[in-house]
């Protein structure tokens, strides 16, 4: 087992070889376990940091190393009910669909332990070759190849980026108090802090004027969301206890919690207002996504939403009394979209993360693959290997390869596992980024074309949660991003110049991360 420890933690730190923790896993999967238990410290936690930043020591891993604040306890007020509702009820009522999940990500687990490119030898440190000048991919073959990995057409659309809390929850207050007919809420977590209560009073009035407001939350996104309450509440404030109950009570709005099978859950966010305007990306309603974190939504208008409306009327069935019997009728009895052509913007694609359907995960392989000038990727859970090696790949190819990391993450596990990859990447000539403080940021493109939404670049995002981004190659929209998004983040963030020392517990988090 030492020997095994060693080995790992030389090659983390050396960089001599880019292992593989798939293949690794079964063979020092007696010692992971115990692992855990030390790297969690028996319980769950959470990482902040209270350090100040000193800018002189850009290189030190000083700066990196989170604290850690013990949160145990979280989840205590939703577990009454997302627990019961994910392991009791859910399988009952939707047999069908746990039975093909847990098909599913067996099979997706042996697939990825006992396979993949584990066999990949990259010189220490090595020299690489210039930024290539000139064009990039042809953007309209690529849409062909998207077109082979999905077997959809694009609808089309208008999309605006909110960028950061005051941007996007200025919009959605002013959206839900205009609301004259439906809002429709499809979201991981609805928070119980202050803030979260005042969007969920906001939607009680509208719903007590008439209009028909549905909330469809994800059972193990409360059980994370409700807990510990964040250390800046007001003090005369008490969290509910429930924010299912609380949405319900004196109110018309209609509350569904989807249960999540084997802690797989629904990780896609939209807000759907009078079926006129949609709001889709990385944030959930809380405190954190309103004031601390750096986060994006995208609004869209125009026909795609069709899609996504359909989309969210087949969950709210599925998560419903009759769960798959409700789906399997909803998705006889309901037209499907058609796909828009000609009038209504340009072309937007929506891309997804379905249970054993990982096409958003296939798409952006193969832009990684097809890429030949830039990648640059926003992204805080960053642990996808074939991923990795693809980005290694096309930085050999002379593309210029940038990543953006949060300095202080909101997942132990994921930080520590992202100082060994950004040291992977480091010594592969790729240029890392450290965005100060917490990023939530979910964007990516491949030589113009566009890819944003709700994934992260993790297993459970690429294969197992359900996701939604939306891409677009539209050139005036992806300036756009690359201006007010990237260009602004590299300006912010602290470039990488030197590898961050690696102990024990990140070659443990490394691994482990690579099968969540």
């Amino acid at each position: 087992m030492v020997k095994n420890l060693m080995a790992n933690i030389r090659r983390s730190r050396g960089g001599g070889v880019l292992r593989s923790g798939r293949k690794n896993f079964v063979k020092n999967f007696f010692w992971l376990a115990p692992a855990l238990a030390i790297l969690s410290g028996c319980g769950t936690s959470v990482c902040f940091t209270k350090k100040d930043v000193d800018p002189d020591v850009a290189d030190s891993r000083a700066w990196y190393r989170p604290e850690m604040v013990d949160v145990v306890d979280k989840g205590i007020r939703a577990a009454d009910y997302g627990v019961v509702n994910s392991h009791v009820i859910g399988p009952a009522t939707r047999p069908v669909s746990y039975a093909f999940r847990i098909l599913t990500f067996s099979k997706d687990t042996v697939f990825d332990t006992l396979t993949g490119p584990a066999s990949f030898f990259y010189q220490e440190n090595a020299v690489p070759p210039p930024i290539v000048e000139g064009e990039g991919m042809d953007l309209g073959r690529f849409e062909k190849d998207v077109f082979r990995l999905t077997r959809r057409n694009p609808s089309r659309g208008e999309i605006s980026f909110l960028i950061g809390g005051d941007e996007f929850f200025t919009r959605l207050e002013e959206e839900i108090m205009n609301a004259e007919r439906s809002i429709d809420i499809r979201l991981f977590i609805f928070d119980n802090d202050d803030y979260a209560v005042r969007v969920a009073d906001l939607l009680k009035e509208k719903s007590c004027q008439g209009v028909k407001v549905r909330v469809l939350l994800d059972a193990m996104g409360q059980v994370l969301g409700e807990g510990k309450p964040p250390s800046d509440l007001p003090e005369n404030f008490t969290p509910p206890y429930s924010m299912v109950n609380y949405l319900k009570k004196d109110s018309s709005i209609q509350v569904r919690l989807r249960p999540s099978a084997l802690l797989r859950g629904d990780h896609t966010k939209t807000i759907i207002i009078d079926e006129k305007v949609c709001f889709t990306g990385g944030m959930n309603i809380g405190r954190e996504y309103r004031y601390h974190w750096h986060d994006m939504m995208v609004e869209l208008k125009g026909p795609v939403l069709s899609e996504i409306m359909y989309e969210f009327d087949l969950a709210w069935a599925h998560s419903g009394f009759w769960g798959d019997l409700g789906y399997a009728l909803a998705r006889s009895f309901k037209q499907k979209p058609q796909l828009a052509a000609g009038d209504g913007g340009f072309p937007v694609r929506l891309l997804y993360t379905r249970v054993n359907n990982p096409e958003l995960y296939r798409v952006q392989v193969e832009a990684i693959r097809t890429a030949r000038k830039y990648i640059w990727i926003n992204n805080a859970y960053f642990s996808d290997n074939e991923i990795l090696y693809g980005l290694i790949n096309a930085r050999r190819r002379g593309v210029d390869v940038r990543i953006i990391l949060p300095q202080n993450g909101n997942h132990q596990i994921m930080n520590k596992s992202n100082i060994i990859t950004a040291n992977i990447l480091f010594r592969n000539g790729i240029k890392v980024y450290f965005y100060p403080g917490m990023s939530h940021i979910k964007a990516a493109i491949y030589d113009d074309w566009l890819c944003t939404g709700s994934a992260n670049f993790d297993r459970l995002s690429l294969k197992d949660n359900l996701e939604l981004n939306v891409a677009t190659s539209h050139a005036e929209t992806v300036k756009l991003l690359k201006e007010r998004l990237f260009e602004e983040d590299f300006k912010r963030s602290r470039i990488m110049n030197k590898t961050l020392d690696a102990d024990l517990s990140d070659v443990i988090a490394e691994i482990l991360a690579e099968q969540l």
